[in-house]
């Protein structure tokens, strides 16, 4: 028996993408830089980021900051829908919001996105075979981080919906052996300096 140790699970949305989301804008790349900056000193054995253009480049960026820490493409860091809620799982009063909202994802989104999230949990979470901690960084995209962090709260499947993330925000999620999943840090901005923080949100959430 090798044991299990601690993982450390460090997850970023990409950085403020353009409007066609075919890459990141010049803020979207100062933020990515300055990620990156802020994980220099993190001991990280893999950047893992989804295969659209402004995850794969935010990474490439990121993992410019750092020593060889390798990236790897994964496809369960996509943007896609987590779960699909039934009307009868919402709070009657916001039930028609978050419905209408979902109306606009694409029918591949929601058809893959259950199995998706599985493996994803399979992949991310959870303690690690061996004697060593493990520090990994995920970047994706704002439902994948909502949907991890819900579940580490232990959470009801449909409260992913309204946990928003700033582009290139930092969580971090720690699975210890014997204990429950605890959320470190969530939605931190403090790489960023105050004109690059809170993109990614409705104007209305801006502190």
């Amino acid at each position: 028996m090798t044991g299990t140790a601690t993982r450390y699970l460090y997850l970023a949305r990409h950085g403020e993408a353009s409007p066609d989301e075919s890459g990141l804008t010049e803020n979207g790349r100062r933020q990515a830089v300055l990620l990156g900056r802020r994980l220099r000193d993190v001991p990280l054995a893999a950047v893992h980021h989804g295969p659209l253009p402004r995850a794969q480049q935010t990474a490439r960026l990121i993992g410019d900051q750092l020593t060889g820490v390798p990236l790897h493409l994964s496809e369960v860091a996509g943007d896609y829908v987590p779960h699909l809620p039934q009307r009868d799982e919402l709070p009657p009063e916001s039930a028609d919001y978050f419905l209408d909202f979902l109306a606009g994802a694409s029918a591949e989104e929601i058809e893959q996105g259950p199995a998706l999230a599985r493996r994803a949990m399979e992949l991310f979470t959870g303690p690690v075979d061996g004697a060593e901690d493990r520090h990994e960084l995920v970047v994706t995209h704002n439902f994948l981080v909502a949907w991890l962090v819900r579940e580490a709260m232990y959470a009801p499947k449909w409260r992913w919906l309204g946990l928003n993330h700033a582009n290139a925000a930092l969580t971090v999620i720690r699975y210890a052996p014997g204990r429950p999943a605890s959320v470190l840090l969530c939605n931190d901005m403090r790489h960023l300096p105050a004109e690059l923080r809170w993109t990614g949100f409705p104007p209305e959430s801006h502190i």
